[in-house]
């Protein structure tokens, strides 16, 4: 036992003196750690102060700015203002007349509402009924004889010019007065229509047409005015362009206008004014 004992203590001591290098250096490395511990606490410090005192801090403020898309749709549908230069325009085209044509299809149009489009069809306005035959333009009273019957029929003889019937009875129909006039010889009888709804609605329907016809007509002068324009060879694309763009801007003026009369009309046939 002894002889055991004796043997093991020279083991760990042989032990501990071949490891003597190894301890020595942990112990070394120990030293230093703990040398330098404060320095490395301190540090971390500064960017964990830092971050903190970023994120306490409001973010940038990011300004989005619309894209272009964004712009288009803003300025889509704003009708672009078109300055009228009378005295450029003036040189190139025949400003006035264009402006007298324009006028007239309106003047027409407030005439046809003024005759034709009222919730009593009277004998005047079955009278100066404009009828288009062979080319030449009449009033139904110098073709034939209007009178009323009754309150509710109105009675048109065209025995002096029975060739006329098929073209008086066409424009009657499109008058925009909401008629069905029926024949019996030379003789048109033409029903006076109840105010009704239904009668109301479609005076309104044919202010509609009427103002189509006026708006066709005004486009039609802007288009014969800008095809002369292009005819010109002393202009130049430029003013082509320009000249144009106001050609336009003016029958548009005129459509406006006729469209806002259109739109008085059908409120006091529909009795909404």
């Amino acid at each position: 036992m002894l002889r055991i004992t004796a043997l093991l203590r020279a083991a760990r001591f042989t032990a501990l003196e071949s490891n003597g290098s190894t301890i020595v250096r942990a112990f070394t490395k120990r030293s230093i750690c703990t040398a330098l511990r404060p320095i490395r606490c301190e540090l971390p410090a500064a960017p964990v102060a830092s971050l903190t005192a970023a994120k306490l801090q409001p973010p940038p403020t990011v300004r989005h700015y619309a894209k272009g898309k964004d712009k288009k749709k803003d300025k889509k549908g704003a009708a672009a203002k078109v300055q009228i230069n009378e005295e450029q325009l003036g040189g190139l085209i025949d400003l006035d007349g264009l402006r007298t044509q324009m006028e007239k299809s309106l003047a027409a149009m407030k005439d046809d509402y003024v005759k034709n489009l009222s919730l009593r069809s009277t004998t005047g306005s079955i009278e100066t009924l404009r009828i288009t035959y062979e080319g030449k333009d009449y009033q139904l009273q110098e073709l034939g004889q209007v009178v009323r019957k009754n309150p509710k029929t109105l009675v048109v003889n065209l025995v002096a010019f029975p060739q006329t019937i098929p073209v008086v009875l066409q424009a009657i129909q499109r008058s925009g007065m909401n008629l069905n006039p029926q024949q019996d010889g030379t003789t048109l009888f033409i029903p006076v229509p109840k105010v009704t709804r239904e009668h109301r609605e479609g005076l309104a329907k044919n202010a509609k047409v009427l103002f189509i016809k006026c708006r066709d007509r005004i486009k039609d002068a802007q288009n014969q005015s800008i095809k002369k324009l292009k005819k010109q060879s002393n202009v130049s694309e430029d003013e082509a362009f320009q000249a144009q763009a106001q050609i336009t801007a003016i029958a548009d003026g005129f459509v406006k206008e006729a469209e806002k009369l259109m739109e008085l009309k059908q409120a006091e046939l529909l009795g909404d004014k």
